[in-house]
């Protein structure tokens, strides 16, 4: 079980880890220890999120949001295998964690009169200096 919230878990079957070599240098040890973690959810067919939540998880993921409804999310920043899980379940955390927020709806509201008679004349002085950059008219011989 993975506690994102008090009231929001995940059950260990919605939840995989697959273990790569890292990146980057390393010496040796690079090519021997496999300590880059892929952490895979599956996060469409979860039953503890709701639609409105997966919604938004889907566009937090981006990317990293699968075809068939999954996410991966994949840690490499240690040289200790049990370091980037942690680091991996804590990204993954903190990505549902922000999409259980539902976003406050906008409230349409007008602009004031006073502020509508500004912008009116704020156009008109710029139109007026437009309107003077025009070519000259004269008599040049």
């Amino acid at each position: 079980m993975l506690q994102i919230t008090d009231t929001v878990s995940l059950a260990d079957w919605e939840l995989t880890e697959t273990f790569t070599r890292s990146q980057g240098p390393g010496g040796q040890n690079v090519n021997k220890v496999e300590t880059a973690v892929e952490l895979r959810f599956e996060a469409e067919r979860s039953p503890h999120l709701s639609g409105p939540v997966k919604a938004r998880l889907k566009k937090l993921a981006g990317r990293r949001w699968t075809l068939d409804g999954a996410i991966l999310i994949r840690a490499e920043e240690t040289r200790s295998q049990a370091r980037n899980r942690e680091l991996a379940r804590e990204r993954l955390v903190e990505m549902i964690r922000q999409a259980l927020v539902a976003p406050k709806r906008r409230v349409a509201t007008k602009p004031t009169y006073g502020s509508t008679l500004r912008r009116l004349k704020a156009k008109a002085v710029r139109g007026d200096v437009k309107a003077g950059r025009g070519r000259v008219e004269g008599d040049d011989d």
